[in-house]
């Protein structure tokens, strides 16, 4: 990430940290994985340009487990043990999201180690 672009002030860094965090919703409602950083990140993508690029960087990548864990279960139709391999997927998003939270708040960026360019 830029030097400009890291966080300003203490409460950039906690909004920035709880729109990566926010994935975490989805243990409640699996389509939450990408709808809690949206959320957060529509309301204060406007407040900064860090926000911005952290809600994007979030979303890119909840997206991206959204769209491999149900590509595991189209082949979990033809291959049940696949079953499991998108329940790990999904498991992973969790982890991930919860890595970024804490990393965002205490160092300022977060880089995930896959994430598909959907929100540019």
């Amino acid at each position: 990430m830029n030097k400009e672009l890291q966080p300003k002030n203490i409460t950039e860094r906690k909004w920035g940290a709880a729109i990566h965090a926010s994935a975490f919703a989805g243990m409640l409602f699996p389509l939450a994985l990408a709808l809690g950083p949206l959320l957060i990140w529509m309301l204060k993508k406007h407040d900064s340009d860090y926000l911005d690029a952290q809600g994007k960087k979030a979303i890119n990548f909840q997206l991206t487990i959204l769209v491999a864990s149900f590509f595991f279960v189209l082949i979990a139709a033809l291959i049940k043990p696949v079953i499991a391999v998108a329940f790990m997927t999904g498991i992973c998003g969790l982890v991930f999201a919860v890595m970024a939270g804490v990393v965002v708040f205490k160092e300022g960026d977060f880089d995930y180690p896959f994430s598909l360019n959907i929100i540019k």
